[in-house]
This record gives C-alpha cells, structure tokens and sequence, in this order.
C-alpha cells in the first residue's frame, strides 16, 4: 500500500514538473561580442581574449593560455525571453582540480532587480557537450537586464547567447564606470571559486560600479617586462596590481621599481594601487610555507615605502581575505567565495578614495 501510494505521489510530482517545463522551444542566438562584452583590456581579432599575442611577445606557452582566456569578461543585453541558453565554441579548456568547472568552463548569469541590484540567476556548465546549455527557464516574459560572465579559464572561439523565438534580445549600456586594469596572480583570475561572478574583481566591480578589466594569469604575475608593455599599451585610467603574490622576496626586489618606471613612461599620471598580498592560511603551521610568504610580504612593505616616496600617484594598500579563524582557504592558497568577499571588501575603501583624488568617481 505505501509503495502505490509513493508511486502515485510521485507520478503527480513528475507531471507537475513536465507540465512547468516549455516544450520544443525553439531558440535564436546571437554572438555575444555582437551585444556589449565589458571588462575587456584592449580590442583583439577574437573578442574573448584578452591579449592579443600575435602582437605582444614574451609569454610561455601557459601564459598565452591564460591570456587567451575570458576572465573577467561578461556579457551585458535586455531580453524578455523567459529562457536563456548559451552555445559555446571552445579552443583550450581547463579541467583544474581546486576549482569548480562552472568557473573554469562555464556561464554565470545575473539579472537586475527593480531596486537596480544585480541579483544571482543561474549558472552551469555544458558538461554533456550538448551544444546547447540552458541556464535558465520558466521566467516571466517581462524585459530583464543581464549580465553573463564568461568562464574564468578557458578560451572561446564563440559564444552565443540563445533566447527563444519571438523575444527580443538587444546590448545592454553598461552602468560601470571607467576603466581600471587589474593585474594579478590566480587570485586575480579567481581560482577555487564556485563561479565567475565571485572573484574579488567582479565583486568589486559589483558593489562599486568601477569597471575592472582582468589581467589575472595564475601563477604568472611576476612583474615581468613583456606584461608591463601590456599594461602600458591599454587605455585604462588607473591600474590596481596584485603584484606581490607570485613572486619570490628577490624577485620582487629585482622587479618592482623597472616594472612601476615602464608603466609610468607610457602612461604619466595615472594611479597605479599596488595591493598587499594576502595571508596564505597554508602558513598556519608549515614552517617553510610561512617563511617563504612572510619574506615577500616584509619585501613588499619595504619597497613599497620607498616607492610611493619615489613615485608620484604611487599607492599601496593592505589586504584582507580571511576571518578571524583564519578557515576561508579552498587548498591553504586560494581563498573561497567567502574568502573573496572578504578581500572585496577589504580594498572597496582605500581604491575609491585613491580614485576620488584622481577625479574618478
């Protein structure tokens, strides 16, 4: 008897079910970089790169990777389809260890409320290779504004955004303001979050309006020369660097003051907010571990003493992604979302005042 009975009440939870889902929807897409693609650095021949390497030389092959990958990219349209897909093309892919694969290799949607908020909608992975990914369904058909990240680790060839036939889709103007480069280590890129959107840039960008465009490359921010050139080579209004948790004590003593006068030839009077690097909570009880951190760190405060004395519209900030119990860490490196928050918020204050004496509001 109870097993009819949970028959039954299953059948009726499975009817329900079907009969919220749409039917043979037919979808229309249209080619992300056709609408409004925000965060970028500088135009390339492929919208979802962020480097052009054809014309800047230097990289290892797994920088090139990296910069050809769309971290910190989105995707900013209107649409009153009550369904969104994405269709993707990809070239190089990530299938990292420490981070969710919805990061690496998938979407991130957010959609405004009526108080103007950005607000989480859905996010996923094509894991199946179906060709096309729904994100999300069964919405109401009144027109919304979206914002799409774009994976955090893989490279794109295209990406369509689907809608259903007879809606509308069409750019959306973006609501952020200027352009501030950030340059940075896996941190930057946002390695061992949960999705695109919860990066600390992105949460940044979110909680201030300022648009950050990422230059994050995992493990390879290194004050190298050919980077510099870059940065230099962009048309931003400040940039922030997440400069010192990469390299070494010496070579951040080798590589800071040539990387900021480089910078500084090519774009005299800009801000440039050099960024602490954060506790690694993998410091807790290796010995090596907190020695080999600790030494950067006191590096970085030594040098960058100097260099704000030494440099006009220099600056340097302090960090924060952990809570008291130290126990945000993903792997003893990489914060968590919580953890991103945290850092976040930590540099809201600081950036903004330094902008503001800037004429960067």
């Amino acid at each position: 008897m109870t097993r009819i009975l949970l028959a039954a009440i299953m059948t009726a939870i499975t009817v329900q079910v079907f009969a919220q889902t749409p039917k043979n929807v037919k979808y229309v897409f249209t080619e992300a970089s056709d609408l409004n693609l925000i965060g970028k650095l500088m135009d390339t021949p492929n919208p979802y790169h962020r480097v052009d390497t054809c014309v800047f030389k230097g990289f290892t092959k797994g920088e090139n990777d990296q910069v050809r990958c769309s971290a910190g990219l989105a995707v900013l349209f209107r649409t009153n389809s009550t369904t969104i897909s994405v269709k993707s093309e990809f070239g190089f892919m990530n299938y990292g260890e420490n981070t969710m694969g919805i990061a690496l290799r998938g979407y991130d949607l957010y959609i405004k409320d009526i108080d103007g908020k950005w607000i989480y909608a859905a996010s996923k992975v094509d894991g199946r290779n179906r060709g096309n990914c729904v994100l999300i369904k069964d919405m109401d058909n009144s027109e919304k504004e979206c914002m799409l990240y774009l994976p955090i680790y893989s490279e794109e060839y295209s990406v369509k955004i689907g809608v259903e036939e007879g809606s509308t889709i069409e750019a959306l103007d973006s609501p952020f303001r200027h352009r501030v480069a950030i340059f940075g280590s896996s941190f930057t890129q946002g390695i061992s979050v949960s999705r695109a959107g919860m990066s600390y840039p992105m949460q940044f960008m979110r909680n201030t309006g300022i648009q950050l465009l990422s230059l994050g490359c995992s493990g390879n921010c290194k004050l190298q020369p050919y980077f510099a050139d870059v940065l230099a080579a962009s048309d931003v209004d400040a940039m922030i660097f997440d400069a010192f948790s990469n390299p070494s004590a010496e070579m951040i003593k080798e590589r800071l003051f040539p990387f900021i006068e480089k910078i500084q030839a090519a774009k005299p009077g800009i801000p440039l907010i050099f960024m602490q690097t954060i506790y690694r909570e993998s410091r807790n009880f290796c010995k090596s571990s907190d020695s080999f951190e600790q030494a950067k760190q006191d590096m970085a405060e030594t040098l960058m003493e100097e260099a704000v004395k030494k440099y006009e519209n220099v600056y340097f900030i302090r960090t924060n992604a952990s809570d008291p119990s130290r126990d945000t860490s993903v792997d003893g490196t990489h914060p968590s979302d919580w953890g991103y928050m945290y850092w976040a918020k930590s540099i809201e204050k600081p950036v903004l005042k330094i902008l503001k004496k800037h004429g960067l509001e």
